[in-house]
């Protein structure tokens, strides 16, 4: 009897060996005569542990790791293609409190199915959702979707629900759904680790989507440094096409949705959605006025959803079990779940999915495990490179976007990156500056200018010149920004300059007492 084995798959566990050991695993049993079927799955995201090798046996899998080709010998003269005790033996999969205390809607399958596998995706729920959309007016599944609570998970935390109904309401023969999978924030991987992990359920929301507005056409705007996730799509999406899940008669329904992938060039503007649409156009990724809004003039003019990767995978769990089951996930108005991206100075690095409501202590630490270093943790972003610095006193804050946003902080697309007590915070504020310089489309003189501006005045504070006339027109310039800026790049870049001046004057050469004067 053959014995299954699985090993990700995911660039994580890859760039730290999985396919050496994948092979390592291979040529082990074939030389030892043992049969196996290796399964390459998504990663679960315990990224500390990875490569994570799991064996499924009688009492369920059990997981090894962090596995090296050096330990696989070892692996198998431990028996543990029949569950052997190892140093790397972790138990069963499932029981890790790691995953245990997690609440796994969007991410439900990813870690547990080969993702190219349509066979997998359907055995486990797969497009049961699509399956309800099909038998539901348009107007039904937009109110599902609205019912839900669903806010856009890339950022600006919009109702998805109203995007789509805005869609669905504007009269045109021609409508597209867009799945915005640039992404480029610092710290996050939800997205590329649903793409590689279960390609599938992104194709099945944006087909719900399409279906929902009236909608034939999608493009998934790939960030072009995801090539694991460019084939993983490619594959999913031929496969859907071969068994009618995408095309001109959508199984049997008599509708129509294409779907592909389209590869970006690379400029972190791209990920705002207007300056997206130009890039899918063939033009220069520059930010666009509105109005009009995309829902009614978007890609060509044309009446466009454009989501986030986790907004649209977390569609087909919607339409399978209905509205309200994902809004008692939550609190407030932000409902559902919210897979959160921890990176930086922290212990237990990866991907952790929760209802909307932890905090951000409890995240950093019982998920965590504090920082790597060991050290205290000084300070946290969360929202990728234009969220705010987030000090110890505002750790108990709640993950919900209104309650970041009482702070000036944001939660955005869910990315923690985290900081101890040697972090220079000014350094940090200075590299902001900088990057939406370089990253600035120029369309707009506050973002072109005021951010070379910017982290010029930075340095001559950091050098300790003229605090007192410098301060002021940093903080001046950061005002321009936000106020002036056309987009959120340059609006919201004050975020973390202003934050890390705020909270941590000492490492701009500020006395505190001053500066609380």
């Amino acid at each position: 009897m053959s014995i299954t084995i699985f090993v990700p798959c995911d660039s994580s566990a890859i760039s730290i060996g999985a396919d050496r050991v994948a092979a390592a695993i291979v040529k082990e049993a074939e030389q030892r005569s043992i049969d196996i079927q290796l399964i390459r799955n998504g990663s679960r995201g315990l990224f500390w542990l990875e490569p994570l090798v799991e064996v499924v046996t009688e009492t369920g899998r059990l997981a090894y790791g962090p596995v090296q080709v050096s330990d696989v010998a070892s692996l198998f003269d431990a028996n543990f293609v029949q569950g052997g005790a190892h140093p790397l033996l972790l138990g069963l999969t499932e029981e890790l409190e790691y995953l245990k205390k997690q609440q796994r809607l969007t991410f439900a399958r990813i870690g547990i199915t080969d993702p190219v596998s349509l066979d997998d995706y359907l055995i486990n729920d797969g497009y049961r959702g699509l399956s309800n959309a099909l038998n539901q007016s348009q107007a039904d599944i937009v109110k599902a979707v609205t019912d839900s609570g669903l806010r856009g998970r890339g950022g600006a935390a919009f109702p998805t629900g109203i995007k789509w109904n805005t869609v669905l309401g504007t009269p045109s023969e021609q409508k597209y759904i867009i799945c915005n999978a640039d992404e480029g924030d610092s710290g996050t991987f939800s997205d590329r680790m649903v793409m590689e992990g279960d390609p599938f359920v992104l194709i099945e929301g944006m087909t719900i989507a399409g279906i929902a507005v009236g909608a034939n056409q999608g493009y998934i705007y790939l960030r072009v440094e995801y090539p694991h996730a460019h084939k993983a799509l490619n594959t999913a999406i031929e496969k859907a096409y071969q068994a009618g899940y995408l095309g001109d008669n959508i199984q049997g329904s008599g509708k129509t949705f294409h779907l592909e992938v389209r590869l970006g060039a690379g400029a972190y503007i791209c990920g705002e959605e207007t300056s997206l649409m130009e890039s899918l156009e063939g033009k220069r990724g520059l930010v666009r006025f509105k109005p009009p809004l995309p829902a009614i003039s978007g890609l060509f003019g044309k009446p466009t959803v454009v989501n986030n990767v986790i907004s649209l995978a977390s569609v087909p769990i919607i339409l399978d079990k209905g509205g309200e089951y994902y809004r008692d996930f939550g609190m407030g108005r932000s409902r559902g779940t919210l897979p959160l991206q921890l990176a930086g100075n922290i212990k237990h690095a990866g991907l952790v999915e929760l209802a909307f409501g932890m905090t951000l202590r409890e995240l950093l630490y019982d998920f965590g495990g504090g920082s790597a270093s060991g050290r205290p943790i000084k300070a946290v972003q969360v929202g990728g490179p234009l969220g705010a610095y987030l000090p110890e006193a505002q750790f108990d804050t709640p993950l919900d976007y209104e309650a970041f946003a009482a702070n000036w902080t944001v939660l955005g697309h869910g990315g923690v990156v985290v900081f101890d007590d040697t972090a220079d915070m000014a350094q940090m504020a200075r590299y902001n500056m900088e990057f939406c310089a370089i990253e600035s489309c120029g369309k707009c003189t506050p973002c072109r200018i005021g951010s070379t501006r910017g982290y010029e005045v930075i340095d001559n504070i950091i050098a300790g010149q003229e605090l007192g006339k410098n301060i002021p027109l940093l903080r001046d310039l950061c005002n321009t920004l936000l106020n002036g800026s056309l987009c959120a790049l340059g609006g919201m870049t004050p975020y973390p300059v202003l934050s890390a001046l705020n909270h941590f004057p000492k490492d701009f050469g500020i006395d505190e007492k001053a500066n609380a004067a």
